[in-house]
């Protein structure tokens, strides 16, 4: 898949309004989102739609990875906590964007999905990426609290420790629902939550002591 596709597809999603800030298109721009899939599904890297990783998880689509990013209105040098690391390349494209003095620390369940995400990450040289085994709905006290959280899995509700473990002034983002689905974005203000619904989704489910049980 050359390039030049990729480029189509991003200035596509920016004609869209998905994707609205530069530093959102540079991250998606330079990184490889083929490296990141199984190789029977590379010549669709470009496809702006979901692709299966193995383990019964996908990719998400690329629109959704640049509406989730703009949403949370990353900074450099933000800390972020991702539950559902998948194969790695969403947390890619919010390392580009928080920098070096950010960090990453990205949870997954499935421990053959945590290995690859950390050897993707690993080779394509994202060092200020985490990738810890677990359940994701509990978070990860120990580098809490984060500036921004967002879940790439469909839970009944947003996980508690998740709000606890998110700073003062922060954003997270999720989808929430069994069969309709609707990205919810949170923010905290003053120990209060405010929310606001960004529209319908389709996400795999979010398993754990504070999500679906298997």
């Amino acid at each position: 898949m050359n390039s030049s596709s990729k480029k189509e597809i991003l200035d596509r999603l920016k004609e869209e309004g998905y994707i609205k800030s530069d530093k959102v298109y540079k991250a998606l721009l330079k990184v490889p989102r083929e490296m990141f899939i199984p190789d029977d599904v590379k010549n669709y890297a470009y496809v702006d739609a979901p692709l299966p990783i193995g383990y019964g998880q996908t990719i998400s689509a690329i629109h959704m990875v640049a509406m989730m990013c703009e949403n949370l209105d990353l900074q450099e040098g933000d800390k972020v906590l991702e539950v559902g690391s998948g194969c790695g390349y969403h947390a890619a494209v919010v390392s580009e964007i928080v920098g070096k003095d950010g960090l990453v620390v990205s949870i997954e369940r499935i421990p053959e999905l945590a290995e690859m995400a950390r050897n993707n990450l690993k080779k394509l040289g994202y060092d200020n990426v985490i990738v810890i085994c677990g359940d994701g709905t509990l978070g990860c006290p120990e580098y809490a609290p984060y500036d921004k959280i967002y879940i790439t899995a469909s839970g009944p509700q947003v996980p508690k420790p998740l709000i606890n473990q998110l700073k003062d002034g922060g954003k997270l983002i999720m989808p929430v629902g069994n069969y309709l689905q609707e990205l919810i974005l949170l923010e905290k203000k003053d120990g209060k939550i405010i929310e606001k619904k960004l529209g319908s989704v389709a996400f795999v489910p979010l398993i754990g002591e504070e999500g679906w049980k298997e």
